[in-house]
């Protein structure tokens, strides 16, 4: 238990400290939202002051945080200026949809990246190994918005997949079925973008650990035994390769994360991504600080889970846990 306390003391910590780091930029960049009601003849200086001195925002720097540190404990971000509109239910509507693309093409890669992993590290400087080792190698060399306006690209030239959005006009006089086909349609871009940048990271570490355990002599022993390939692959190597990549798991919930907030913005998708772009356009403090708490927030939740996964099937930590107990 002293194990999963550090982890959640340690995640404790960095969410205040990224909270922290976000009322201080926001601080020390120039311009706000009411920027330019100043240009306004109509908006009186004194109007101006007044709808600052309602938001809080002549308040000094460190009030304002506490305040809005007292609030956050309540499940409370503040209150958007720009939509007029407390920030959580707002954010949460967001935070759905960046959920579900998120959490399908985690599961995508996944899905992806064990398989070919196994494989070419099984037959390792063969052709399968070449091929997949070059093609992540492109992948990961290329910025990550580059293949996203590529095959957004490809998809309209072509006519693939719908664009913008995550349902079509008349979602809602669909049938239940049509509006699931209709979904995943709109979702596969997206989630084929993030699925492709990251599984070029996660099959070359999901290769290097079972190129270990490939040569650990158990493993010969068991191949010695006659046992069959599948099974001494995906039975006996991998298990001893699943330390390494549950420890990735929650570095690739990261990485999917913060890349979906980029995908997002380039495929349309209605997620926390356009919105604080368009919050951090627009200077819509609260709402800016409340996306990327949300963000890190998912990030750290995702490491812990990694965390929590790694004691569950590590012998090794639960000892250590046991002892310092």
């Amino acid at each position: 238990m002293i194990y999963v306390g550090q982890r959640l003391l340690r995640a404790i910590l960095l969410l205040a400290g990224v909270s922290a780091l976000c009322f201080l930029f926001t601080e020390m960049a120039p311009g706000s939202f009411f920027d330019e009601m100043r240009l306004n003849p109509q908006i009186s200086p004194e109007t101006i002051s007044a709808l600052r001195a309602h938001y809080g925002l002549d308040q000094p720097l460190a009030v304002r945080y506490g305040r809005w540190m007292k609030s956050a404990l309540h499940a409370d971000f503040g209150y958007s200026i720009a939509y007029n509109m407390p920030v959580a239910p707002l954010l949460w509507k967001r935070t759905q949809n960046t959920l579900l693309l998120t959490t399908t093409a985690l599961l995508l890669t996944w899905f992806i990246s064990v398989p070919l992993g196994v494989w070419t590290a099984n037959w390792r400087e063969g052709l399968l190994d070449k091929t997949v080792t070059l093609a992540s190698s492109f992948v990961i060399s290329v910025p990550e918005l580059v293949i996203a306006v590529a095959v957004l690209a490809v998809a309209v030239r072509w006519r693939l997949a719908p664009i913008g959005g995550m349902t079509s006009t008349d979602f809602d006089g669909l049938s239940e079925w049509t509006k699931l086909q209709d979904l995943t349609r709109h979702l596969a871009l997206p989630v084929l973008i993030l699925a492709v940048c990251e599984s070029a990271v996660i099959v070359r570490h999901i290769r290097a650990s079972m190129v270990e355990a490939l040569d650990a002599p158990y493993v010969h022993a068991a191949r010695g035994f006659g046992i069959r390939r599948a099974r001494l692959l995906f039975r006996h190597a991998l298990s001893a390769a699943a330390n390494p990549a549950i420890s990735l798991l929650g570095f690739s919930l990261a990485g999917l994360l913060s890349g979906s907030l980029l995908v997002e913005v380039v495929c349309g998708w209605p997620g926390l991504g356009p919105l604080i772009l368009e919050a951090t356009l627009s200077r819509d403090l609260y709402l800016v600080i409340g996306g990327i708490m949300f963000s890190a927030l998912f990030m750290v939740g995702g490491n812990l889970v990694a965390d929590v996964m790694l004691l569950a099937f590590d012998p090794r930590i639960r000892r250590e846990g046991t002892n310092a107990d």
